[in-house]
């Protein structure tokens, strides 16, 4: 037997095609089929035998197709391989990027405040943030507690159903738990103020008192009612909003009044900057 001869016509497949072609399986229904069979076998169990013998049938029509697709060797056939060339277009016209310079680097903050200010403006905006609530308590209620017992109220289940006069009433755990959920989102909300305002340079305490309440309000509403729907069903908006804009005008006051720390911005620059020999800005006035 000559050497050609022994090939077997999956190997022959391989030898013969071109750079320009690949080869892949025959295609073959035979799996579909084979599927098509055995769920009509379950279906038999439920409904008729008939339909049973009739997914037996298929499944080993399919089963043996199948068979001679694969084995003794796999059938393959060429498939011809046409290049595409693909141009991406935007709609949109080019412009040239902002220069990379000494200028371009004072976007980036070369001092902000640390973690310590953001605590400390996050726990007396907090302590600000209790007034409007416990104003807004006596004049709807005539109680101190009933802002605190709503807040501890989302995280309690059991008060979800509760009456406004339980509410207005005094209760420890309801102090204790309402005294948690505001100190920690006080400190949060504080630090996120001390990271924030040194990238609003003007008129930081409008951003932090007006900007960022309006902001953290919007975002609330949308998603107080997955939060704690006793919250979203008994809040009144108009004082929370009253609430936020106290903390933001107490927290930003206090943690701008905080000393400033130098980032890696600042050891970035000149020495001449750095040293207070130089300045930049007062360059860019006298340019303009």
């Amino acid at each position: 037997m000559q050497h050609g001869e022994s090939m077997n016509p999956g190997e022959h497949a391989h030898q013969q095609h071109s750079s320009d072609e690949v080869v892949l399986p025959v295609p073959t229904p035979w799996p579909m089929v084979l599927a098509l069979g055995v769920s009509l076998i379950i279906t038999g169990m439920v409904t008729h035998w008939v339909v049973s013998l009739l997914g037996v049938v298929l499944a080993l029509r399919s089963a043996v197709g199948w068979f001679f697709q694969v084995l003794p060797h796999e059938n393959h056939v060429p498939v011809p391989v046409v290049p595409d060339r693909t141009i991406f277009v935007s709609p949109r016209g080019r412009r040239p990027g902002a220069p990379v310079d000494a200028q371009h680097r004072k976007l980036l903050p070369v001092e902000t405040f640390s973690v310590v200010a953001g605590i400390k403006g996050g726990i007396v905006g907090g302590v600000a943030m209790v007034i409007p609530a416990t104003i807004f308590s006596l004049l709807r209620y005539h109680s101190l507690w009933y802002s605190i017992n709503l807040l501890a109220a989302g995280g309690f289940v059991s008060w979800a159903g509760e009456s406004n006069a339980f509410l207005a009433q005094f209760h420890l755990l309801g102090l204790l738990a309402a005294t948690g959920i505001h100190g920690l989102t006080s400190i949060l909300v504080g630090l996120l103020y001390g990271a924030m305002l040194p990238m609003f340079p003007r008129k930081p305490i409008l951003t932090a008192g007006f900007v960022a309440p309006f902001m953290w309000t919007g975002i609330l509403y949308t998603a107080l009612g997955v939060i704690s729907p006793i919250l979203n069903a008994r809040i009144d908006w108009l004082w929370f909003v009253i609430s936020q804009i106290a903390f933001g005008l107490v927290c930003g006051f206090v943690v701008n009044l905080q000393v400033k720390v130098r980032t890696p911005q600042f050891r970035s620059l000149p020495f001449a900057v750095r040293a207070g020999l130089h300045s930049d800005q007062i360059k860019m006035k006298d340019d303009e």
